[in-house]
C-alpha cells in the first residue's frame, strides 16, 4: 500500500497529523528560541495586529494551574502523557477520518507542549494577535492545533457516520 493510500485509513491519517503538529510546533519553537532570540529580544510587531513575545506558560491552558515546582511540572506531564495516550488509543478505534484527523491534531498538540515541559520546564508561547490595545492570550502551534482538533471533534460528532472500515488484512486496498 503507498503512503498516500494508507492516510485514507484513519489511524494512518491521525499519526500522520500527529507527527506533523508535533514537528511544525518543535521546529516553530526552535526557530523562535534561537533562530531569533525571542527570549532576549522580548517582543518582535510582524502585522499591526500580531507580534511574536515571548511567554512561558507553566500551567495548563490560559495559564491555568501555574506550576513552578518539579513535582507540578511532573504532575501536568505525566497528566498530559495520560490524556494523549487515551486518544491514542481513541484514535487506534477510530473508523472516520475527520475523527482521525482532530485525534491527531490534539496528540500533536500534547507532544509538543509535553516537549517543552521536560526540556524547557514550561511551554513557549509566542503568537501575540491584539487589536485596539485588546490582546488574546499567546499561545503556540501546539496550542492552536488542540483548540482547532477539538473544533474538529465536536464538527465529527455531527457528521453522518462514514461506512464502517474493516481492519483485516484480507480487506485492505489494493
Amino acid at each position: 500500500m503507498t503512503f498516500m493510500r494508507s492516510l485514507r485509513r484513519p489511524f494512518p491519517c491521525g499519526a500522520f497529523v500527529a507527527a506533523l503538529i508535533a514537528a511544525a510546533d518543535w521546529l516553530s519553537k526552535y526557530a523562535v528560541l534561537y533562530g531569533m532570540d525571542l527570549p532576549a529580544r522580548g517582543n518582535i510587531p510582524i502585522l499591526p495586529f500580531f507580534d511574536l513575545t515571548m511567554v512561558w506558560n507553566r500551567g495548563i491552558s490560559f495559564g491555568l494551574l501555574q506550576s513552578d515546582g518539579v513535582f507540578g511540572r511532573a504532575l501536568l506531564v505525566l497528566f498530559t502523557s495520560l490524556i494523549a495516550a487515551v486518544l491514542v488509543f481513541w484514535l487506534w478505534r477510530s473508523q472516520r477520518l475527520l475523527e482521525a484527523a482532530a485525534l491527531g491534531a490534539i496528540i500533536g498538540g500534547a507532544v509538543g507542549n509535553i516537549h517543552d515541559r521536560v526540556v524547557y520546564g514550561a511551554v513557549a508561547d509566542f503568537f501575540d494577535f491584539h487589536l485596539m490595545g485588546w490582546h488574546w492570550y499567546v499561545f503556540n502551534i501546539a496550542d492552536a492545533a488542540i483548540c482547532i482538533g477539538a473544533a474538529m471533534l465536536l464538527v465529527s460528532s455531527f457528521w453522518p457516520a462514514e461506512q464502517s472500515i474493516k481492519r483485516t488484512d484480507k480487506h485492505e486496498d489494493r
